[in-house]
């Protein structure tokens, strides 16, 4: 597994009930500005194998982002279950919603990835 791959894994499974992040946010805290994308591929391809919470990642405007109308419900349901309040229109407060970790609360998980990776994502 690639470094990034495990980085962004590790930040989605800290993701506290009643919290989210964007894929934004998680790329860059993995190491990559512009990452979005690959967050989103790793949340498609790894979410069943690590039973990741994929829920509780939203676009960088607070919406969610899954367009077939079956997910769209399934990650609102699951969201409002965690306290989550979710406009008609799938937009959520992210100031009161996101989840701010620092660096130095996730770097633990990390114990197996090299460290020069590490210091060059900081």
């Amino acid at each position: 597994m690639q470094p990034f791959t495990k980085r962004v894994i590790e930040i989605i499974k800290s993701i506290p009930a009643g919290a989210v992040m964007s894929y934004g946010q998680i790329a860059e805290l993995a190491g990559s500005r512009r990452g979005a994308r690959q967050v989103v591929r790793i949340l498609h391809t790894q979410s069943s194998i690590h039973q990741l919470p994929w829920h509780r990642v939203v676009n960088a405007q607070g919406e969610i982002a899954i367009q077939s109308e079956e997910g769209n419900m399934e990650q609102r349901s699951r969201l409002e279950e965690e306290g989550i309040e979710v406009s008609v229109q799938g937009k959520l407060d992210l100031a009161k919603y996101r989840f701010n970790p620092a660096p130095a609360d996730i770097m633990g998980a990390w114990d197996n990835i090299d460290p020069d990776d590490v210091d060059q994502m900081l």
